[in-house]
């Protein structure tokens, strides 16, 4: 579990370690829609609040669907929030959290507003633009660009990211200094890279990237390296 973040803003993300699931899912699998046993997954769960500091019902999970929906909590939710990708808030002590397996988890805030907001950029919805969608979310909370700060969390990284030309080359007309070269010599994609320059245009400069590739590291779960795997969150929080 590595923690982020200047001041009242936290930010924390997990890897595979410490957890009760087994089997594809060691061990510390937080996502409840993969196949694992959902004991497991409660547990994780309760262990990662505890971590935190934090209810367990101050977590805000969401059903993501590779969309752009940005969903805005003033409350705990009391389950996941349904067919969203994104979330905001700026209430202090509510956890936003992304679940990923190799997309690009999201976490921005604006501290002297008061606001944070966490997406889930896959390929397809980062192509569809939910970043610029969450920094509009959060702007219609009193954020501005200029002040806020973004974490890009670990995710597939441009030397392991193998995707077919084609789809590289529709990634890079969206999001361009995506178009990467693998270790393999084929063409790839480093969303991370494309994310940073299309935040800059928005106006968000202070950007930081987690530097692991979820493909290339065993200690984070990634789908194109196992397939059937469990899912590191990414959180945001502000304290109270």
């Amino acid at each position: 579990m590595t923690a982020h973040g200047p001041g009242r803003i936290r930010r924390v993300v997990t890897d595979r370690r410490g957890g009760a699931s087994v089997g594809d899912f060691e061990s510390f699998n937080l996502a409840d829609h993969v196949g694992d046993d959902p004991a497991a997954v409660d547990a994780n769960r309760g262990r990662l609040a505890r971590r935190l500091g934090l209810p367990a019902s101050n977590i805000v999970w969401m059903d993501q669907v590779h969309g752009t929906r940005i969903a805005r909590v003033a409350r705990p939710p009391g389950g996941a929030v349904p067919g969203t990708d994104g979330v905001v808030t700026d209430r202090p002590g509510l956890a936003l959290a992304v679940l990923t397996a190799d997309c690009v988890p999201v976490l921005a805030s604006d501290p002297e507003a008061g606001v944070i907001g966490a997406a889930h950029a896959g390929r397809a919805g980062a192509v569809d633009g939910i970043v610029p969608t969450l920094i509009n979310a959060m702007a219609s909370l009193g954020a501005r660009p200029d002040r806020t700060g973004v974490l890009l969390g670990p995710a597939a990284a441009g030397d392991h990211y193998e995707l077919p030309v084609e789809m590289v080359d529709e990634v890079e007309r969206v999001l361009p200094g995506s178009r990467a070269r693998t270790v393999a010599g084929t063409a790839g994609v480093d969303l991370r890279a494309g994310l940073t320059r299309q935040l800059a245009g928005l106006g968000v400069t202070r950007v930081d990237a987690d530097p692991r590739c979820t493909i290339a590291d065993e200690s984070l779960f990634s789908y194109r390296r196992q397939g059937r795997t469990g899912r590191q969150a990414s959180l945001i929080w502000m304290q109270k």
